[in-house]
């Protein structure tokens, strides 16, 4: 086993047994018989599947493509490589999931990230598995490996999961740094340069009147910097109340993994949104 998979893997259970410890990882508040199997599926389709077959996918057309660029990238500047991934795949990403909360056909393909209704590791890899396997930014760095930057990726690899496995636990460990008064300056800056629990929560909160909400925002994966130069920021060093998707009708087991083999319920959706109107207008 490659060594920036152990990293990782020591990542995600490190913050897999702190939940185990302090917020019961296996029965959160809220949870659903569908919601292990959404996230079970997903993450070893994802891990075990789809993930290796875009990386063979996008060299078989690099190869077919620009046969001659074969590592052609392997000698330059270790900070030139990183920046590559940070444009081709970070900030890839991070169009790629504010499309998805702008296009309704593609976010039900990402639908299943937010069906949840709490925090935690469990969703770092909960997606609908074609969400994946469309996803630019995984095909951009498949073709980056086939450039030879391999061994720029297994250290970026690893510094981007950790964040984005932190940013989703649910033991917030930005939380006590909010309260450490000379480290305010310091998280001032972290806070805009990478995801935190803090921000990202608010991604995932449920209700659009809760002031620590930003569901249309704070997009980032790695870097949160894309949502200050966006324009999709919001910061508030507080948490939401409450997580999960707000006025739309349950997501059936089918949808949430193979949405659009198994579309949404229009009957379900139509009563939903009329019952959402009518609590409006009361």
């Amino acid at each position: 086993m490659p060594g920036y998979t152990i990293a990782i893997l020591a990542i995600y259970f490190g913050f897999a047994l702190l939940e185990l410890w302090q917020s019961n990882l296996f029965s959160k508040d809220e949870q659903t018989r569908d919601d292990g199997i959404v996230e079970s599926i997903s993450m070893i389709m994802l891990l075990a599947v789809t993930q290796p077959a875009i990386v063979f996918g996008s060299a078989a057309l690099m190869g077919w493509a620009a046969p001659g660029l074969e590592g052609a990238l392997a000698g330059i500047n270790v900070f030139a490589a990183i920046a590559l991934f940070l444009v081709l795949d970070d900030m890839t990403q991070y169009w790629w999931h504010r499309a998805s909360h702008s296009f309704s056909w593609l976010y039900n393909l990402h639908r299943a990230h937010h069906n949840a209704q709490y925090m935690s590791v469990r969703l770092v890899y909960r997606n609908n598995v074609i969400y994946y396997a469309m996803m630019p930014s995984l095909w951009l760095s498949g073709a980056l490996l086939y450039l030879g930057l391999g061994w720029v990726y297994a250290f970026y690899l690893v510094v981007k999961m950790a964040v984005i496995i932190g940013a989703h636990s649910d033991v917030a460990w930005d939380k006590p740094l909010y309260r450490i008064k000379w480290l305010s300056p310091l998280m001032w800056l972290v806070e805009r340069t990478i995801s935190t629990p803090a921000t990202h929560h608010a991604h995932h909160g449920r209700h659009a009147d809760d002031p620590a909400v930003h569901y249309k925002g704070n997009y980032g994966n790695l870097l949160f910097f894309w949502d200050v130069l966006f324009g999709t920021a919001k910061i508030t060093r507080t948490f939401p109340q409450s997580y999960g998707v707000e006025n739309l009708a349950p997501a059936t087991l089918g949808q949430q993994l193979l949405w659009p083999i198994f579309p949404e319920n229009k009957v379900m959706r139509g009563e939903q949104d009329e019952g959402s109107m009518a609590a409006q207008s009361a």
